[in-house]
């Protein structure tokens, strides 16, 4: 019988104890998707200048140049940025934006 105690409570010794600890609350970035309408574009340099300028504005995730139809679609976290705030970016590098609806 001392035996199986003394297991036993080695057993129940051996595991540790298990400590409860909150974790603050995390705030999950909200993404949005916006595609933008971009003037100016008309050589294959201009993409790259546009997408610069838009991936350079914080919270920006993704940029997607649709050369083409002249688009840009870009994902970026709505706490960090606004879809204002980036089709200012693309303007002031000279190609002028406005979200497409």
């Amino acid at each position: 019988m001392k035996k199986i105690l003394a297991l036993a409570l080695f057993g129940l010794t051996a595991i540790a104890p298990v400590t409860v600890i909150p974790v603050a609350a995390q705030t999950v970035a909200a993404e949005q998707t916006v595609t933008f309408a971009v003037d100016n574009m008309t050589c294959a340099l201009c993409p790259i200048t546009v997408k610069r300028a838009m991936e350079g504005v914080e919270g920006v995730r993704a940029v997607e140049i649709d050369f083409e139809a002249r688009t840009a679609t870009v994902v970026f976290e709505t706490a960090a940025t606004s879809a204002d705030a980036i089709a200012i970016a693309s303007t002031n590098a000279g190609y002028p934006a406005r979200v497409s609806g």
